[in-house]
């Protein structure tokens, strides 16, 4: 019996990858630091950088950027879905072996990996094979007839083998995006579609379609060399009720994908608790943590701590015991949240102390584009994935346009060109802890521990052999005073603010600060 999906909820986020700076990469040389350890960066392609006037990002655009990234400290890019597609955001495809033709080429897809792997950066890719678009050329081909070859590539059912569900509810009919089935034009069958009818779920029972996805994944990663995937919607590729059978496919394509590439990155976005996330480690040892990007979003927003470092040791003890290598997928927001300074009414330093956070606790990391420079962005998600902000009046000619801004604009953000300069702006300040985690192999991967201190503070010790550190976050707009002593450290060795001194073993922590004592 062909397979179906049922109900859960769309997400988009996960993945990647990274390495560099000096001793990391003798780290990876040795064999004791693989990648991906250092910090990644979230692009979408349309907004980021056009080469060619036409006011889309492309690849020849990102290429030139590349220096940027370097200096920025970024060790790995992860790139929004970029094959041919009907959509703006791109996550419904219609061929598995191509680009878009508004982001260039193959072959300037494949200069820009080679570019971007040559200044030690690496590159995931999304890819999006839980659906294909409702254009992409094997659905059409079976919806034309039920003898067509691609027909159980796709999940066929009579009405009335789901009429018991309908009259239970469990799957509703006609309605956007609550729709799970779908009649195709001159078909009496109906199509399983999970997000909505232009996106087709694929049959993951077909070993024939299994094989295809395969072959696309070695594609990717050995014939344009990318480094890993993104792993949209992996939560999906079976129903609820068979999760089993999810796990066993994820387990099949990653043992597929090391044959080609040993050190391939695989991270996949699954929504859940512990216990449902749990199982999909074996086949893909790295996860988008949903938990920490609400959390951190939480105590910023209350300026208390409620226990979130005591929950992400939990939480990496539990899968560390499934997945000896597992790595856990950090970020504050992405493509499909709010941007975190909108969920704190625009205050800046807040949002500056996210990335201290970030940066100095285990995982990988994740900055999504425009961080940088503190881009705001508010749902419809078209307005959280709107052009990068290079120069003032879209002087700069990379400047993209193909939205109108209405989050990020020159009277909300000071675009790159005015903060590159500036000793003090949200630019360097990310730059300053992405380099220092670069530089220290302590933040990226010494153990964790929470410290108990007042709620006011989140505090935290990194050990690494015979080192630690201890980092101090002030989560409010007063000053906190710290007695060094009651930490068991002396010295404070890294913060933004220079200022900060320690006197008589006492240290004045200002408001939204952080620091590293030792």
């Amino acid at each position: 019996m062909q397979s179906f999906k049922t109900l859960a909820f769309l997400t988009l986020s996960m993945l990647l990858i990274t390495s560099c700076s000096n001793d990391k990469l003798a780290d990876e040389k040795s064999g004791q630091d693989p990648w991906p350890f250092g910090t990644m960066y979230e692009i979408f392609v349309q907004s980021f950088a056009d080469s060619n006037g036409d006011g889309i990002g492309d690849f020849n655009g990102l290429t030139g950027k590349l220096d940027y990234l370097q200096e920025l400290g970024i060790d790995g890019i992860w790139l929004m879905p970029i094959g041919p597609s009907p959509s703006y955001h791109k996550y419904d495809v219609t061929d598995y072996y191509d680009i878009h033709p508004d982001y260039g080429t193959l072959e300037d897809f494949k200069n820009f990996v080679a570019e971007a792997q040559e200044r030690g950066i690496r590159v995931v890719m999304d890819l999006v094979i839980n659906h294909s678009s409702s254009e992409h050329p094997w659905f059409i081909d079976a919806v034309s007839s039920k003898d067509s070859k691609y027909r159980d590539y796709y999940v066929w059912a009579n009405i009335d083998s789901i009429q018991d569900d309908i009259a239970k509810k469990e799957v509703t009919l006609d309605s956007d995006n609550i729709t799970q089935w779908h009649q195709a034009e001159g078909n009496e069958e109906y199509y399983y579609g999970f997000f909505y009818g232009g996106m087709p779920d694929l049959n993951y029972d077909n070993p024939v379609l299994r094989a295809e996805i395969i072959k696309i994944g070695k594609f990717w990663l050995e014939d344009v060399g990318v480094d890993g995937f993104r792993l949209d919607a992996a939560k999906h590729i079976f129903p609820d009720e068979r999760a089993t059978d999810s796990h066993a496919w994820w387990l099949e394509f990653g043992n597929a994908m090391k044959e080609v590439k040993p050190d391939v990155y695989l991270v996949g976005e699954v929504w859940g608790n512990a216990e449902l996330v749990g199982p999909y480690l074996k086949g893909l040892p790295s996860m988008f943590n949903f938990d920490f990007h609400h959390g951190i979003n939480r105590i910023l927003k209350d300026e208390k701590n409620d226990g979130f470092v005591k929950n992400l040791v939990a939480t990496r003890q539990t899968y560390q015991q499934i997945q000896d290598g597992y790595l856990d997928a950090t970020f504050v927001n992405n493509h499909d949240q709010n941007r975190l300074i909108d969920n704190i009414e625009g205050n800046m330093a807040k949002n500056e102390l996210s990335v201290a956070i970030l940066l100095t606790l285990p995982g990988v990391p994740y900055v999504y584009y425009g961080d940088e420079i503190g881009m705001f962005g508010q749902k419809p998600d078209p307005n959280i994935r709107e052009p990068f902000l290079w120069d003032y009046d879209g002087k700069a000619a990379e400047q993209t346009s193909w939205i109108e801004a209405v989050n990020t604009t020159d009277e909300t953000v000071k675009p790159l060109s005015a903060q590159v300069d500036d000793p003090k702006s949200t630019y360097n300040y990310f730059k300053y802890w992405i380099h220092l985690r670069n530089d220290h192999k302590i933040l990226r991967t010494g153990e964790l521990e929470a410290l108990s201190l007042p709620e006011t503070m989140l505090g935290y010790e990194r050990t690494l052999g015979e080192e630690r550190w201890v980092i101090i976050n002030n989560l409010t707009a007063n000053n906190q005073l710290l007695e060094l002593k009651d930490l068991s450290v002396n010295a404070r060795i890294y913060s933004f603010d220079e200022s900060l001194e320690v006197v008589d073993g006492m240290l004045e922590l200002p408001p939204y600060a952080s620091v590293i004592l030792k």
